[in-house]
């Protein structure tokens, strides 16, 4: 098996070849299949490089009765901070070019976390960008749901895994929800 650099450098290929057209619309529609009790907190993420979208996603979610967060680099080595945005405000560019809230908005912990990925498996584990952040995110949030966001596209047949990789609870796709038995 490839080392994960050498996945990494094929995954992001293969999602850079992925047709994106009607994508949003379908995890949009794929909402209340993950029946999110209304006031819960969710962690989404403004899509960077080819990561699949999931701006209408987490609109519907909020049409549910859901909160939106997004995430903020604080240190290199830390989990994810969690922010509101406030009214009339929008997200700039931060730390990577990833368009991120301003630290002195509102800090919220999610109880659901949407995970960008560069591919999955069907044993929910996920290839990520390599920085570590969302490991020590799910680490640091412990009992929060992680779901990843993908095109179906993405999927491996397997994927390398260490201790500190923290697998997901499930994968949302254009095609609906798969859970992961745990």
């Amino acid at each position: 098996m490839p080392d994960k650099a050498q996945l990494r450098l094929l995954a992001r290929q293969r999602r850079a070849s992925l047709d994106g057209a009607g994508f949003a619309q379908h995890l949009a529609d794929h909402a209340a299949s993950l029946a999110i009790a209304p006031g819960t907190m969710v962690g989404g993420y403004h899509a960077h490089q080819n990561e699949a979208d999931p701006a209408l996603l987490l609109k519907a979610l909020a049409r549910l009765g859901a909160h939106v967060a997004f995430p903020r680099v604080t240190a290199k080595d830390a989990a994810l901070d969690f922010h509101l945005v406030p009214d009339g405000e929008i997200l700039s560019p931060g730390r990577y070019g990833i368009h991120e809230p301003l630290a002195h908005w509102p800090h919220v912990m999610p109880r659901l976390l949407l995970v960008p990925l560069l591919a999955y498996d069907d044993q929910g584990y996920r290839l990520g960008t390599g920085g570590g952040y969302y490991d020590r995110t799910l680490a640091a949030l412990a009992g929060a749901r992680a779901i990843g966001i993908a095109y179906g596209g993405q999927r491996m047949e397997s994927l390398p895994h260490e201790p500190h990789d923290y697998p997901l609870d499930a994968i949302l796709t254009e095609q609906g929800l798969k859970e992961f038995a745990r």
